[in-house]
């Protein structure tokens, strides 16, 4: 078959390469398998609904543009991909709300706005409305693929719930800024809250762990924004059905942000699957602050 006939064929506007497939097919398998062995080593059991999960939807994605490289008329294989690498990066976000919670444990709410508690239940629910946002959305514009309709309200609903993972990470991005720069000024949310003369510095495992979690957020808010840009560009546009584009921007990123947990584990650089404040971190916060 020509590679114009293959063109027309297949959905995505082009073949999609076997080789490229199989590669992130294998990297989010190992991925998987790696946080579902770390999270029963450190007994750490939300991160099975969250970044296996996101492992997870992003092998079988991967593993349905592996079908298409094949046979890229299969609409069934277009419509797994769609639906699970749009959906796949969604619990991972969740995994990084829930470790901003257990940071805070460790440091000290008194420099959190909210509690850890609230942080997390506030952008987990917004994680999950989008999850569900995205998904609904994908189903519809890959039945339309299938139906040979037009898929744009489908893509319209996906873009709305980007776009609201957008703005959760963003929202994150600046509690999670303004807690740590209270931390390291020793300046508590409210004047009338007592605490320690000076905050001890941070050690090299939260450093480490800090770190990791900024590299994964830019991972992350640069996928969405390619979605995002991808989306508004149409199912016709350039970009869409640009390959190269896809597999950097949304399979390379999403890659580098969830083996970025793997090796600068929660469980490995908090130590507890419960993180909180030791007895002498409490003891010091007790002590009035010097004026």
């Amino acid at each position: 078959m020509p590679p114009s006939a293959l063109r027309f064929a297949s959905p995505y506007g082009y073949t999609p390469q076997e080789a490229v497939c199989i590669i992130f097919v294998a990297l989010f398998g190992l991925s998987t398998l790696l946080h579902f062995g770390q999270a029963a080593v450190y007994r750490m059991w939300w991160l099975i609904p969250t970044a296996v999960l996101a492992g997870i939807l992003e092998t079988i994605g991967w593993g349905g543009r592996l079908s298409s490289a094949r046979d890229p008329a299969i609409f069934q294989s277009y419509e797994i991909q769609i639906v699970c690498t749009i959906m796949g990066p969604t619990p991972l976000a969740a995994a990084n709300f829930v470790i901003l919670g257990h940071i805070i444990n460790r440091l000290g709410p008194a420099y959190s706005r909210l509690s850890p508690k609230l942080y997390t239940s506030i952008f987990l629910c917004c994680d999950i409305l989008s999850l569900v946002v995205q998904a609904v959305g994908g189903g519809f514009a890959a039945q339309a693929v299938n139906q040979h309709r037009n898929p744009e309200n489908g893509g319209h609903i996906m873009l709305a719930g980007i776009i609201l993972q957008m703005a959760t990470i963003t929202v994150y991005v600046l509690c999670a800024g303004e807690f740590l720069l209270r931390y390291l000024r020793n300046r508590p949310i409210r004047s009338s809250m007592v605490v320690a003369t000076s905050t001890p510095p941070l050690s090299g495992n939260m450093k480490i762990l800090i770190s990791a979690l900024v590299f994964n957020t830019i991972c992350l808010f640069i996928r969405a924004v390619y979605r995002v840009i991808e989306l508004s560009d149409g199912w016709t546009g350039r970009i869409i059905r640009t390959e190269v584009y896809f597999n950097v921007l949304d399979g390379a990123m999403i890659t580098l942000a969830i083996y970025t947990l793997n090796l600068a584990h929660p469980g490995m650089l908090l130590g507890s699957s419960s993180p909180r404040v030791s007895r002498k971190e409490a003891d010091s916060l007790d002590e009035p602050r010097k004026i």
